[in-house]
């Protein structure tokens, strides 16, 4: 069995959807499923790792539907998973038409893809389209990395050390929210250890120019393989609403979100409103209100706990399994 993945990542689409089917390939190849990547990857050096570390092969985008027709025909798919905001929808509808079963990642919005199965594993999704819809935290798409590290039972916090924080932002943080989010910690006058991911060499020096108050101090890193293990170690975790809040539930993170960009509005205002993770607003309108979030839980290791709980309780880690059995299903039908 072989299956295609169809998806993109740049410095400003981000690596959310290449995560995500990073870890449905896991999941395939695990099950003994050759998988190849059609991908552009935007040149980003650490999207290009992911397939290398794994021994995934990766070939050019095809440019149009003719084109990936080929490709399905020439790797002798059985099913092509496509997660995409930009793929023009004629070539999923082009690819069924050939007879290739079509699973497509979708947030929300379908966008047009012609699919026979859909996945939208947002909180509180709801899908219309499809042969099969699977719609929900039930379905989220998780890595290996992280899955393997799910606590037993959800964390309890301790009042007797100094909170650890880690922030970051996704692969490329190309909007700059890491000097943002350092800039208000600084704000909140409660003591911290935190970890701050720098995606680039500038975004470097400005986080090392952020002057910490009494009690606080940053330790600046670059993009690390290990992120799911240094979130293990963490009290309070602060990141942008997308693909990775999933990940930080299912390990149990006490979370403080921020939204970006506008396709990151509902997820962040759904998981806010469920109290699986604490908002912190807007990138650019962050004020006083979410200082004084940051500092309550900062200081009040229950409320991080209580928080954490309700999000661990929320993703059990088992998405991609459901989801592989679903799309190994309907490629071994009869067409």
């Amino acid at each position: 069995m072989n299956i295609g993945i169809r998806c993109d990542a740049g410095p400003r689409t981000g690596v959310g959807h290449l995560v995500r089917c990073v870890a449905l390939a896991e999941e395939l190849t695990a099950r003994g499923v050759d998988v190849h990547f059609l991908a552009d990857l935007g040149g980003v050096a650490w999207a290009e790792a992911q397939l290398e570390q794994r021994g995934l092969p990766w070939h050019p985008a095809p440019y149009d539907a003719v084109g990936l027709v080929a490709a399905a025909r020439r790797l002798e798919l059985g099913a092509l998973v496509v997660d995409s905001y930009t793929l023009a929808p004629q070539q999923s509808a082009a690819v069924r038409a050939a007879g290739f079963p079509v699973l497509a990642v979708v947030d929300g919005d379908p966008r047009g893809q012609s699919a026979d199965i859909y996945v939208d594993q947002n909180l509180d999704a709801v899908l219309t389209d499809g042969e099969v819809r699977l719609a929900g935290l039930d379905y989220a798409l998780l890595r290996s990395a992280v899955r393997q590290l799910r606590p037993v039972v959800a964390p309890v916090h301790s009042s007797t050390r100094t909170p650890k924080v880690v922030a970051f932002f996704g692969g490329t943080d190309a909007y700059r929210a890491a000097p943002h989010v350092a800039r208000l910690l600084t704000r909140t006058a409660a003591a911290f250890d935190a970890t701050v991911i720098a995606a680039d060499e500038s975004l470097r020096d400005e986080l090392l120019a952020v002057d910490a108050g009494p009690g606080q101090h940053f330790e600046i890193i670059g993009p690390t393989d290990h992120l799911p293990k240094l979130l293990t170690g963490a009290d309070l975790v602060i990141s942008a609403s997308g693909t990775s809040t999933w990940e930080l539930l299912c390990l149990g993170r006490a979370a403080a979100l921020i939204w970006v960009v506008d396709n990151q509005i509902q997820g962040y205002e759904r998981t806010v409103a469920h109290g699986y993770a604490a908002g912190l607003g807007r990138l650019g309108e962050l004020g006083d209100e979410a200082v004084g979030t940051l500092r309550q839980l900062l200081t009040d290791p229950a409320r991080r706990t209580a928080v954490a709980a309700r999000g661990w309780a929320a993703v059990d880690g088992k998405g991609v399994e459901r989801v592989a059995d679903a799309l190994l299903l309907r490629a071994r039908s009869p067409r």
